[in-house]
């Protein structure tokens, strides 16, 4: 962008803390702060994933890695002061822009929400626009964690935003949408977009034009070699902490009685006892393999990962920590066809193997391309052509893994 265009922004919706509220994510958290700062992020908005390991929590990472995150609505309820700065005033080039932050004053705000106070959105956007513009601003930018909805109807019920980025939406698309005269951009969530947003200007510096327009981060994109590194770097760390993790707890369980229902995992050593040519076929698989690619990338102990590459993850009788890796390691018989357990529903006809089974981890920022049509065909008991993991074994000659 910035070799494009001589006036460029990089700002951020908000809702970029994990998901995962365990201490240890914690890492996670501070980890993408500096790689937001790393990436020279102009500003971020903030909503209630930034606070669910505390106000202080977050207060403190701001401070550490220099990322301005705003929010224009949040106040401390005992001095009422804001609990985050309100708006940012960045001159880039030759114009003052205005950039604030907007909370959803309907939803929980994690352990320190008694002590918050979240402002109505309307009224703290007409204030913070007011005073954006007395201080010369001339482009305002608002960064909203009030989903689509509310983000649409604030755009047109409060003039004067020039561009909305909106977040806590889980909505795509890949051209904006004009509201009224606010150009709006829907990236989509998980990092896999990225939007760009055009905005024309006459000779005041105010915007005459607005067009925005959001592009997937494929491969082909390519990498930052600075970022791509930290990232490195922090993944590799991460993953041995979550083995630790994984071993400290595999001790815990073992000190206590066992509470397993009767239906639970059983591995694919005994489905193939009488299921040998699906067994073999199955070996022609990236799937037969799905364990050893996190084994490889050095994700073998991050949760997020391992879900979809192990058997029944943290269920009865399913993958609890490494130990459990060599029999209930990659996508078995069970992950498609349910608990071993239950066998006998296998001999209903009808019990087939939906899309919904495999869109449990075909899906996201883990396959965004997946097409359920011409994927299964690829991995059905019938093909022996081994496609799958050809496939595979290309994609990481090509990244240079081993």
């Amino acid at each position: 962008m910035k070799l494009s265009y001589d006036q460029v922004l990089l700002v951020d919706a908000g809702g970029f803390f994990p998901e995962s509220d365990g201490p240890e994510y914690q890492d996670v958290a501070g980890f993408l702060m500096d790689a937001m700062k790393l990436l020279g992020t102009d500003a971020a908005g903030a909503g209630e994933r930034e606070l669910r390991f505390g106000y202080s929590f977050l207060k403190a990472n701001i401070e550490r890695s220099g990322v301005p995150v705003v929010c224009a609505n949040l106040f401390l309820k005992a001095s009422g002061k804001p609990a985050l700065a309100p708006y940012v005033i960045k001159t880039v080039g030759t114009t003052k822009v205005g950039i604030f932050g907007l909370m959803n004053d309907k939803v929980a705000y994690g352990p320190s929400q008694d002590s918050l106070r979240v402002e109505d959105p309307s009224t703290a956007a007409k204030r913070v626009l007011l005073e954006m513009k007395k201080k010369g601003a001339t482009v305002t930018v608002l960064l909203s964690q009030l989903g689509k909805v509310e983000s649409e109807d604030l755009a047109a019920a409060v003039p004067g935003i020039d561009v909305v980025i909106v977040g806590h939406a889980n909505s795509l698309l890949m051209k904006g949408r004009m509201i009224k005269n606010t150009v709006a951009t829907y990236g989509g969530e998980q990092g896999q977009y990225v939007g760009r947003t055009i905005v024309s200007l006459n000779a005041a510096r105010h915007q005459t034009t607005a067009e925005s327009e959001v592009f997937m981060l494929a491969p082909e994109v390519g990498e930052k070699a600075d970022v791509a590194k930290l990232v490195k770097t922090f993944e590799d760390a991460f993953n041995e902490k979550m083995r630790k993790v994984a071993k400290e707890r595999a001790v815990e369980l073992g000190g206590k009685k066992s509470t397993e229902s009767s239906d639970r995992f059983l591995g694919v050593g005994l489905c193939v006892r009488c299921h040998q040519d699906e067994g073999e076929q199955w070996k022609t698989t990236a799937h037969s393999v799905a364990f050893q690619t996190l084994v490889d990338n050095k994700k073998d102990a991050t949760p997020e990962c391992v879900t979809c590459h192990v058997v029944g993850y943290r269920q009865p009788g399913g993958f609890q920590g490494q130990a459990d890796a060599a029999k209930l390691g990659n996508v078995q018989c069970e992950n498609c066809h349910g608990m071993g357990t239950q066998h006998e529903a296998f001999a209903n006809p009808q019990k087939t193997v939906t899309q919904a089974v495999c869109t449990t981890c075909h899906q996201g920022e883990n396959d965004p391309e997946f097409n359920w049509e011409k994927k299964l065909p690829m991995i059905a008991h019938s093909n022996m052509s081994g496609e799958t993991l050809k496939h595979r074994k290309g994609a990481m000659q090509k990244t240079g893994s081993n």
